[in-house]
């Protein structure tokens, strides 16, 4: 027997959701308003079903599914064009949105996106046989970005990860090294940014910017620093 899985996911009114998925590239490939309202959508092998909910509230879902690939940075560049073709931006915050693509902890390297319907999608393709998430570590500054990270690009709780940061960038009697206060300042930022907080979030990255790094050490935190400064340029909501 060949097994199949398909998520059926709960909106409040179809055509916005579908909208979406077209934007990305989906195709609906059923849809029927009564008895009740339904719909399909495909991209590939990816399927996702929809159903209509009166009275439901996409702000506060907490429903979604893992879409797994062979070749997540093929799929994120693609979603993001299309958004971008349709809607003239890359929504970041609010619904709908699409996140960064981030190397998590636990093995996988992903991005999550939310639709109209407040389902999130997390599009995850496997870098490593462990999935396990990985032990944090016991230095102070290591483990507040590794917690925050999650919080930030896992978890979706940009509250949660700035009360993490702001603990232990207020410690008194240590010090982070200059590049964990620059990745930390940043995922500061982001976690303003994504709290509608655009102030703190360009403070925030003008200090990442003023830390004095290495070249090599610049380097590998110059795609988030452009990144986070395209969005706050744009004024994207």
């Amino acid at each position: 027997m060949t097994e199949k899985a398909i998520p059926m996911l709960p909106c409040q009114s179809l055509q916005p959701v579908l909208d979406f998925y077209t934007a990305l590239g989906f195709e609906v490939t059923f849809q029927q308003k009564s008895p009740n309202p339904y719909a399909v959508v495909a991209y590939g092998a990816i399927e996702l079903h929809f159903f209509g909910m009166k009275g439901y509230d996409p702000t506060q879902s907490y429903s979604g599914c893992c879409v797994a690939t062979d070749d997540v940075d093929t799929l994120h560049a693609a979603f993001r064009a299309g958004l971008k073709a349709t809607y003239g931006k890359i929504p970041s915050r609010g619904l709908p949105r699409i996140g960064p693509i981030k190397d998590m902890s636990y093995g996988a390297r992903q991005f999550l996106m939310s639709d109209p319907g407040g389902n999130c999608v997390r599009v995850a393709q496997k870098i490593s046989e462990n999935q396990h998430h990985r032990p944090a570590p016991k230095e102070p500054f290591a483990r507040a970005l590794h917690y925050a990270a999650i919080f930030t690009h896992s978890r979706e709780d940009p509250v949660g990860a700035a009360q993490i940061i702001d603990r232990v960038l207020g410690l008194e009697d240590e010090r982070p090294t200059p590049l964990q206060e620059a990745r930390l300042l940043l995922l500061r930022a982001e976690a303003a940014h994504q709290l509608g907080d655009d102030a703190t979030a360009e403070h925030m990255l003008n200090t990442a910017a003023s830390v004095q790094l290495t070249e090599e050490q610049r380097d590998s935190v110059r795609g988030d620093q452009e990144r986070l400064t395209e969005l706050l340029a744009s004024g994207q909501p």
